[in-house]
């Protein structure tokens, strides 16, 4: 049963996928529609499942599951994953690549790249420990409604990508 995120409580598990480019209004519409209808009909060993999504930055779908209601199951979340396989392929972009950094160039526009070429951005200097990152990786809405997701590198596993011992300035 699809809810608003602003319904489901801190507790809420959480999925961040970012694509791998910036969505054109209808390829973001299309990708909304088609992950709201997915989560209206979610369910975990026959149980529905009360969760929601929304766009964030506008290069992120968030997905969200109370499991105080219904637990999601290994099948169901592979059947999340499924779904944005399939939406992948329609859409012709990128979701579940986990490989994918995301940080904030100088002028504010979210960019994302390899591991690699994080490594080497930062060798360059155009990344430093005060440069924006996203953490997909957070867990709980309240991660989310906290401003977790975006965060400066030095206060983010990120800050191993750069070859900056912890704690540096």
């Amino acid at each position: 049963m699809s809810v608003p995120l602003t319904a489901l409580p801190d507790t809420a598990r959480v999925w961040i996928y970012g694509t791998d480019r910036p969505l054109a209004s209808p390829e973001r519409e299309a990708l909304m529609a088609d992950l709201r209808a997915f989560v209206d009909e979610w369910t975990a060993h026959g149980a529905a499942l009360k969760a929601g999504v929304e766009w964030v930055e506008d290069r992120f779908a968030v997905i969200a599951v109370d499991e105080a209601s219904a637990p999601a199951s290994g099948c169901s979340i592979d059947a999340m994953v499924r779904r944005l396989a399939a939406l992948e392929t329609r859409l012709g972009c990128s979701l579940l690549d986990g490989t994918r950094v995301f940080y904030r160039d100088e002028s504010g526009a979210i960019e994302g790249c390899n591991r690699a070429a994080f490594r080497a951005h930062a060798a360059s200097g155009a990344i430093v420990e005060s440069t924006p990152v996203f953490d997909p990786t957070i867990e709980r809405l309240a991660e989310l409604r906290a401003g977790e997701l975006e965060r400066p590198v030095a206060r983010s596993w990120h800050l191993q990508l750069t070859g900056h011992p912890a704690g540096r300035s």
